[in-house]
């Protein structure tokens, strides 16, 4: 039974939406969640809490917080100067293991950022990276995105680390026997991209028990043949940003051109269930959240702009990865990997003096 340190200040929807979505994990995850630490202003949480006379209280805990971090702050200032805002208090539950996964809709620059403060980096890991979850074509077999947004510039080992921690939360929590890794550049083609990612293919390429694709483009992402794609945070984050706009583009489209005509209407409603199954698939909020992989607790980033269903699918996100220990399987993972590279290095040490003798 896992226990979860929900930031309620969060978001541009706290708290209301926050205390939402708990209230219906707390009532309809109870084989899963034993409780849900509500972390923020206790008057406000209060409030919020009397519009539901039938939640389960016995799994849902206030934790006082009386400080909040708000979306247009600069994270590391923020997190400093504010050592009581809920992002903080909520991560050090976290680190006194007094909650098994942190969830926040906030400041995901000041997420991370106290992430790292209070929990460190897994050994062995350079940076941590946000990983988000992205529809395919194939509904059974989503795709992990990494970096998305927690590194703008990257360094090629970086990228080949983000492999061994993408295919580690994939398999663990997306249940993907052999995910298949891909990097995102400008052509398929092993010399095609920039210095980095020509300098990451061939490092991703020698990392054991990797299922290296090669390159990716853009247009593969969401044919479902890859598992887990690797790119900087920037590339990332334009990609994540694209992709929703994209989404809310076409439904607008489809809706301006449906209501042109009244035989085109009719069409529409004859098409409803299907426009509503089509709707559901491409929702990012059932996805949950991204998990900021590297660090040795979980910690899960949603969307700033999330509702209660999105809370509920980040609070499902944090107990899987937490009841799975991916952080456990990223550790042993990145230890292997610095481990096969050291031997590769004294391999070459011994085999430069061979030849010079």
């Amino acid at each position: 039974m896992m226990r979860i340190a929900l930031d309620v200040m969060g978001g541009d929807n706290a708290p209301y939406e926050i205390v939402r979505g708990a209230v219906s994990a707390a009532d309809g995850l109870k084989d899963t969640i034993s409780c849900i630490y509500l972390v923020g202003d206790e008057t406000a949480v209060r409030a919020e809490l009397e519009k539901y006379p039938k939640a389960d209280m016995t799994r849902l805990k206030i934790v006082h917080a009386p400080e909040k971090i708000d979306m247009d702050e600069t994270p590391a200032v923020a997190v400093r100067k504010k050592k009581l805002c809920s992002i903080n208090v909520a991560m050090d539950m976290v680190k006194r293991d007094e909650a098994d996964a942190f969830v926040s809709a906030g400041n995901s620059g000041a997420v991370a950022t106290s992430a790292v403060f209070h929990l460190g980096r897994i050994p062995g890991v350079s940076r941590p990276a946000i990983a988000t979850v992205l529809p395919t074509r194939q509904p059974k077999r989503p795709l992990l995105l990494l970096d998305a947004g927690a590194n703008t510039d990257c360094h090629e080992e970086w990228l080949a680390q983000f492999a061994v921690m993408g295919t580690a939360y994939s398999h663990a929590v997306l249940k993907r026997t052999l995910p298949i890794v891909g990097l995102l550049s400008i052509g398929t083609e092993d010399c095609k991209g920039n210095e980095m990612t020509k300098k990451a293919f061939p490092l991703i390429q020698s990392i054991p028990d990797i299922q290296f694709r090669g390159n990716v483009e853009g247009h593969d992402l969401f044919l479902g043949k890859t598992d887990v794609v690797v790119c900087d945070g920037f590339v990332g984050n334009v990609v994540l940003k694209t992709t929703e706009s994209v989404a809310h583009a076409v439904g607008y489209w489809m809706k301006r051109e449906f209501y042109r005509h009244p035989v085109r209407m009719f069409g529409a409603l004859l098409l409803h269930g299907a426009f509503q199954n089509l709707k559901r698939k491409m929702d990012p909020e059932i996805y949950g959240g991204a998990p900021l992989l590297g660090v040795p607790k979980t910690v899960i980033i949603t969307h700033g702009s999330s509702h209660g269903n999105a809370i509920f699918h980040a609070i499902i996100a944090g107990a899987a990865a937490a009841q799975n220990n991916v952080a456990g399987i990223i550790e042993r993972s990145i230890a292997a990997m610095n481990e096969q590279k050291e031997i590769a290095a004294a391999n070459e040490v011994v085999n430069a003096v061979g030849r010079n003798l």
